[in-house]
């Protein structure tokens, strides 16, 4: 990455436009930054982070902070614009922080929301727009660098100080830092993962486990007796054997249950000869007892029918009347019909009769059909006025209509004055909501941007104080472990001392006659010692060592187990301080260990107003729509009121014709009316009297039809009673049954006929009168003695079934069982090489020989390489004296290999970084952010690194110290990098002839470049 050119504009204290030409100052390979304490040399550095990342260094990021000039015109906006080249692509950076600006109508001021510019240089089309998200320019800038923001201002920037901190730090901070630069999270993401791994595996086992110890409690359910014979073998989860132990189990309940199956087949066999011969008597006493009791019912029904012989004889007369009266019934039914005609004609002819004139009460039809005649003549004769009197009424509808709508029309000529009247006031008030809208979405991106690091401290905060509870009950936990570890040792250390004591009664066991002792070498035993009182031998010993050995490895773990709850405590309590620079923190006061609860409100507070602004941002289109429709009214209202305007003058000559009109009709209805109140009224008069006319004419000639038909039925009555042999026709009327009193009839007959049939041929049947000689049958007596051998059958073939069950379920149960014994095979061997790796990786397994957790070997090694790289430079500098190396040595038994010491070739000794003098000091931590530059540069994927800055610290070097480091940093012009040296000693601007200066005015710092001997503003 190479700079070539910064323009800063209205940016901390330049108060105008100032522009860096970093070509002209990076040919020299090394130049310098200089000028008075506060004129804005950091503010230089400030600004080109500012273009790359949209932010200043952490370090330099009050809350509350703003990065506009003081000393800048209102109408000036802050920007600041950097040309780099970077993977090969010249890009253009622009970007302006959120800045208050003068409303453009009114008074006051508005905030002018944050804007970004990426250009890209093509050799063919010049500048090329690429994008304006702030977004998208970040993602694509940290991808081109390889960096994030604070690796960039730790490598490119090198704070000066931050790197003495860095010598004298302990392993813990030294870690922090490595691991922000070289982004070691996914070592631990490792660790984490194979620990999560191994408790999954060790679940699965034991699960696994569990599921045979389940099977085996349903074996034994499923052996039933077999199973009380054979209790089940006492095991627990994760004991070695448990799997075989369960299957030999298992097959000693299948053979026992196969045992009793064949002893229930011969059991079912016998119950089932029994049943048989049971159900065949049964069988017999059951047909004798039916045949007797159907002699005896035969005999009662003969006894019945004979009984109801008269009234089977009384049945058919009855029926042959009945069937004679049926050849009357169509005369009967067509006198009752005439009759019933005739009577409603008569009632109709009465009815209308009475609604006519008394002098019309005895008219013919001839005389009513003639008044109706005339009548209709004079009905006809109305139309014309009837249409004069309809066109009447609508001119007095449309005057009607012309009258509303005069009013309408004043209506809307008066409110349209009224609502334009006001028509200022609203066009203002829609203009102040616009603005209010976009004031608040530019209020609510400021917001947003101050709550994601709110709600991270809160995460944070939450984290740390579950962590510091965790922590405690480690450290209880430790401290048990520790006393039950010296406990066991002591135990152990005991039990060994008694069994030295009597060793030589161990050994005399051993020995036998005439052959030679080990010990002295004779082959006579005299006196072999005897084991005192609390002997002790060699199993008790080894239990007791083991014993203590496993206290050691819970001890060990303990302190792991301690040692990663305080990293992860120390890491999200630095989380919450860490972002303590951002702005989401002036509402914070600033705490440097916030509470939760200060976060909570804070993240509340944020959110409340993030919402508020959010709301009112939203209503910006929702006011320039209702802006657009107010001015769409007012237009419309404005033409409404002309043409109500033009309506009022054509309605006063349409009322003129309308009356002229309405004259002229009333003289034709006065005529056409007579008495009554209108035409319409006059014609429904006649109408009526028409339709009266009409009805009594037809009544009358229907009355006299149906007299004639009904004397006609009288006559045809007569003559078909006479010939059906009845004396009058009343006397076949009641006979009359009708079908159903017919068929009710026929079905008595034939059921007395068919019972008496029957009957008879049942009283012909030999088996039953044979049946009814022999003595009574006893069917209960053998219904008790099958039910027996039912219940014998039944329960023999339960239990066969039973049997049957129990060995098929207990031979499915034991190939499951076998089953999961082969499928946990794999899980267990999975499960002990994930815990191998687990414990290596975080420093538990013996085969760690340094107790290293994986992050920390990874930052280990990190800082062997930056140290190498350092000490390169840092030999040069101090001219072959010091070395810097890193150490494997555990510090504070919490974290390994990230000690850093210096060797000191005068005396052949290696001390801590600490006993450096200031200048020493800083030119060892010059030399480490060099090296540190390169490793992370390597780590970033080879991102050259062409401009580089160094911040203070040249005033605690002496003369030739001082040419010495010079000497380092000129050479840095072989790997072509420019460095720029920020620094106000007097002694710099000699020896280097490339300079920017920046120089302290009323109105703004400038800047002034000075290259070989010519000075430029």
């Amino acid at each position: 990455m190479r700079l070539h050119r910064l323009d800063i504009t209205a940016f901390g204290p330049f108060g105008a436009t100032q522009e860096i030409d970093f070509d002209a100052l990076s040919a020299a390979g090394l130049f310098l930054l200089h000028g008075p304490t506060g004129a804005g040399k950091t503010s230089v550095l400030d600004a080109v982070c500012y273009a790359l990342y949209g932010a200043v260094p952490g370090a330099r990021q009050s809350p509350g902070t703003s990065l506009r000039s003081d000393h800048a015109p209102v109408d000036l906006p802050t920007e600041v614009r950097l040309e780099l080249t970077v993977g090969g692509r010249r890009l253009e950076i622009t970007r302006r922080p959120a800045q208050p600006r003068p409303k453009k109508r009114g008074g006051g001021h508005t905030t002018e929301k944050a804007q970004s510019l990426l250009r890209v240089h093509d050799a063919e089309q010049g500048w090329q727009a690429q994008s304006r998200s702030h977004q998208e320019i970040g993602e694509e800038i940290t991808q081109l660098i390889g960096m994030s923001r604070e690796q960039f201002c730790q490598v490119v920037l090198l704070p000066q100080g931050d790197f003495a901190r860095f010598l004298r730090a302990d392993a813990e901070a030294r870690g922090k830092l490595l691991g922000r630069l070289f982004d070691t999270r996914r070592f631990a993401a490792v660790e984490e993962r194979l620990a999560e791994l191994r408790r999954i595996a060790e679940n699965q086992v034991r699960a696994g486990d569990d599921q045979i110890l389940a099977l085996a409690q349903r074996i034994a359910q499923a052996a039933g007796p077999a199973g009380a014979e054979y209790p089940m073998p006492q095991v627990q989860p994760g004991e070695p054997g448990l799997a075989d132990a369960v299957l030999e189990w298992a097959a000693t309940a299948r053979s026992s249950a196969r045992e009793r199956l064949d002893i229930a087949a011969q059991v079912l066999s016998a119950a089932e000869s029994r049943h048989v011969a049971a159900r065949s008597a049964l069988d017999s006493e059951r047909e004798l007892a039916a045949l007797q009791q159907r002699y005896a019912e035969t005999r009662r029904r003969a006894a019945a029918s004979e009984a109801g012989r008269s009234g089977h004889d009384e049945d058919q007369e009855q029926l042959r009347r009945a069937r004679r009266a049926d050849r009357v019934a169509p005369a009967l039914e067509l006198r009752d019909e005439a009759e019933r005609a005739y009577r409603r004609a008569s009632t109709a002819r009465d009815r209308s009769r009475s609604r006519l004139p008394d002098t019309l009460a005895d008219a013919g039809a001839e005389q009513l059909t003639a008044l109706e005649r005339g009548l209709r003549e004079e009905l006809g004769g109305l139309d014309a006025a009837r249409r004069a009197e309809r066109r009447s009424a609508d001119i007095d509808s449309e005057r009607t209509a012309l009258e509303r709508q005069a009013r309408a029309d004043d209506e809307l000529i008066r409110d349209a004055e009224g609502w334009l009247a006001g028509w200022e006031d609203t066009r203002t008030g829609l203009l102040a909501r616009i603005e209010a809208a976009q004031e608040a979405a530019t209020r609510a991106e400021a917001l947003a941007g101050r709550l994601d690091p709110a709600r991270r401290r809160l995460d944070a905060a939450r984290r740390r104080d579950a962590l510091a509870a965790e922590a405690a009950g480690a450290d209880d936990r430790l401290g048990e472990a520790r006393e039950h570890a010296l406990g066991t040792r002591e135990h152990w250390l005991d039990v060994r001392e008694r069994r030295l004591r009597d060793i030589a009664a161990e050994l005399a066991r051993g020995l036998v006659e005439g052959e030679a002792c080990a010990v002295c070498g004779s082959a006579d035993h005299p006196r072999p010692a005897r084991a005192g009182d609390g002997h002790v031998d060699q199993a008790t010993e080894d239990a007791a060592e083991a014993a203590h050995r496993r206290a050691e490895i819970a001890r060990t773990e303990a302190e792991h187990a301690l040692g990663s709850v305080r990293e992860r405590y120390a890491a999200a309590r630095a989380e919450a301080v860490e972002t303590a620079d951002t702005a989401a923190d002036a509402d914070a006061g600033g705490a440097v260990d916030p509470s939760v609860a200060t976060l909570a409100a804070l993240v509340d507070t944020l959110t409340r107003e993030h919402a508020q602004a959010y709301r009112t941002a939203a209503g910006t289109h929702t006011a320039r729509e209702a802006l657009t429709a107010a001015e769409r009214e007012q237009a419309q209202r404005a033409e409404d009121r002309q043409q109500a305007e033009r309506r009022v003058s054509a309605r006063t000559s349409r009322r003129e014709g309308l009356d002229v009109e309405q004259a002229s009709l009333e003289e034709v209805l006065v005529q056409a009316r007579g008495g009554s109140g209108s035409v319409t009224e006059h014609a429904a008069l006649l109408q009526n009297r028409v339709v009266l006319l009409a009805e009594a004419a037809t009544t009358v000639r229907e009355e006299e039809s149906a007299a004639a038909r009904l004397k006609e039925a009288d006559d045809r009555l007569a003559d078909a009673a006479f010939r059906a042999g009845f004396d009058t026709p009343q006397a076949a009327a009641d006979t009359l049954l009708g079908d159903l009193g017919q068929r009710a009839l026929q079905h008595r007959i034939d059921a007395w006929q068919a019972e008496a049939a029957a009957v008879a041929d049942r009283l012909a049947e030999t088996g039953a009168r044979a049946a009814a000689d022999r003595a009574p049958a006893a069917p209960d007596a053998a219904q008790q003695v099958h039910d027996g051998a039912e219940r014998l059958l039944r329960d023999a073939s339960a239990a066969l079934a039973s049997a049957r069950e129990r060995c098929a379920e207990l031979g499915r149960l034991s190939r499951r069982a076998a089953e999961e014994v082969r499928g946990l095979g794999p899980v267990r061997e999975e499960h002990e090489r994930v815990a191998r790796l687990a414990g290596l990786t975080a420093g538990t397994s013996a085969d760690n020989e340094r107790k290293m957790r994986l992050e920390s070997y990874v930052l280990a090694a990190r800082l062997e390489q930056v140290a190498a790289a350092a000490t390169a430079r840092l030999r040069r500098m101090s001219s072959g004296r010091y070395e810097l190396v890193h150490s494997d040595a555990r510090a504070g038994g919490r974290r390994s290999g990230l000690g850093l010491h210096v060797i000191d070739a005068w005396t052949g000794r290696e001390r801590d970084t600490a006993t450096l003098s200031g200048g020493e000091t800083f030119f060892a931590s010059l030399a480490l952010a060099l090296g540190l530059a390169d490793v992370v540069t390597d780590e970033a994927g080879g991102v050259r690194l062409d401009t580089l800055f160094i911040d203070e610290g040249f005033g605690s070097l002496d003369e030739q110290t001082l040419d010495e480091v010079l000497d380092v940093l000129d050479s840095l012009r072989e790997r072509d990098r420019s460095v720029g040296i920020v620094s106000h000693v007097g002694d710099l601007r000699r020896r280097i002839p490339a300079q920017l200066e920046v120089v302290k005015e009323r109105d703004g710092s400038a800047v002034r470049h000075r290259v070989s001997d010519g000075i430029s503003d």
